[in-house]
């Protein structure tokens, strides 16, 4: 019986992931404290309520590569999460880096954090010519199609937030700095408050009842908090149940005297 070779696909004959690396070989990759802190704290609190979690990938500064013709064109962006795929790549280790032909899933939402020089490049004000990769912004609009592009300034923490409305982002008109996701559940918002031993304002999820998910050490710390007052409960209880005890035990006392006074052994009732 003859065999036949597998039909090309992008999936069997382009680069993947082993193949593409997750950062210019020539830049450091590694961003300032404020990427690396808020980032992380994105992810720790991007929850989707109706995405199991084993379903949900996120990243930040890892390359995105966009387009089956030229392989080697990537983005990077600051913070990206997507929905829908495996946390893990083909379901059993960690990603080198993003390959939309290979994972068939684009992210839902991007954040990018301005940086000094890097605003109109967020934005969408720059212009390449033919021959050059396109922008962030025509990636995430133009070929990935990413629902969501979020735009967040730490140094005046002024954020934007732009939704994918036809064929083009449309900006969001914020009345306060929070922006709400049905289709995810989620919403994303400037939130202040201390997390990693900085108090300033940062970048936080929050879930349909309006309250900030709490970070995996936030949830630590609320069960230790629940312990402690349980425990407290049950000595409270134990206490009270040892006072209520005593309390008997000298009214029995007081009502054997009286029978005593009385000709009466209690002993013998």
């Amino acid at each position: 019986m003859y065999q036949t070779e597998e039909s090309p696909t992008p999936k069997n004959v382009l680069p993947t992931m082993y193949d593409l690396p997750s950062e210019h070989p020539e830049d450091s990759g590694l961003p300032d404290l404020f990427h690396l802190w808020q980032s992380r704290g994105l992810e720790y609190t991007f929850k989707p309520s109706n995405y199991p979690s084993d379903r949900v990938f996120v990243a930040s500064d890892l390359n995105l590569y966009f387009d089956v013709n030229h392989t080697q064109w990537y983005k990077r962006p600051d913070w990206f999460g997507v929905v829908g795929v495996d946390r893990l790549y083909q379901q059993q280790e960690l990603r080198k880096s993003y390959v939309i032909w290979q994972e068939e899933v684009s992210p839902f939402v991007v954040v990018e954090l301005v940086s000094p020089g890097t605003e109109n490049e967020d934005l969408g004000q720059t212009v390449r010519g033919v021959a050059q990769p396109p922008t962030k912004w025509q990636v995430y609009e133009e070929i990935l199609r990413v629902p969501y592009y979020i735009v967040f300034d730490g140094a005046t923490n002024n954020l934007r937030a732009f939704v994918l409305a036809g064929d083009r982002y449309q900006e969001l008109i914020l009345t306060q700095p929070r922006v709400w996701m049905p289709e995810i559940e989620l919403g994303l918002g400037i939130w202040q408050g201390a997390f990693e031993g900085l108090e300033r304002s940062w970048l936080r999820w929050y879930d349909a009842s309006g309250c900030w998910i709490p970070t995996t050490a936030e949830l630590a710390q609320q069960q230790a908090e629940l312990a402690q007052q349980q425990a407290e409960q049950q000595r409270q209880e134990k206490e009270l149940a040892q006072q209520q005890a005593e309390q008997q035990r000298q009214r029995a006392e007081r009502l054997a005297e009286r029978l005593r006074t009385m000709g009466i052994d209690p002993d013998e009732l």
